[in-house]
């Protein structure tokens, strides 16, 4: 999902947010119900909660008018895996590798996404709220990204 270069209200842009949450469930939610390897559906299963605890984030803003984010304050650094990593759709018999490429490229979408919102949205109000989206993506970007690194680039 992409987002134009300007800023909305903040209902339209928690809005946008929410289709770009239930967009990354949706995609974990089909691969989960195709793979079927148990490492590759625990690491699918934990990438759809994740994003569904962001649609809630989001629909609860939508409610109160605004955002908790009191965690996500602070911008965490990516190793940017998704560009050495092919994104394909997951087999039934795909592994745990596997798995980790594809989440990694979901969370990169999402990431892209909430930067350019926050960009988009720079000196609104609601800037301040896609940027937290954003750290927090990163966040959970960077632990697909080091449970990669940890298993699949190793040194020997």
């Amino acid at each position: 999902m992409n987002s134009p270069n300007v800023c909305f209200t903040f209902e339209a842009a928690l809005e946008m947010a929410v289709a770009m949450e239930e967009s990354g469930f949706r995609h974990y939610l089909a691969a989960l119900r195709s793979c079927r390897q148990p490492a590759t559906r625990m690491i699918l299963k934990d990438a759809a909660l994740d994003e569904l605890e962001h649609k809630y984030q989001l629909e609860k803003a939508l409610v109160e008018g605004v955002i908790d984010h009191q965690h996500f304050d602070y911008p965490v650094p990516t190793m940017d895996l998704d560009y050495l990593l092919a994104q394909k759709t997951l087999s039934p018999d795909a592994d745990a590798r596997e798995a980790l490429a594809y989440a990694i490229h979901l969370e990169k979408i999402s990431l892209d996404f909430y930067l350019s919102m926050a960009s988009g949205c720079a000196g609104a109000p609601m800037a301040a709220i896609f940027t937290r989206m954003a750290n927090d993506e990163a966040r959970h970007l960077r632990s697909l990204e080091d449970d990669y690194e940890a298993h699949f680039l190793t040194e020997n």
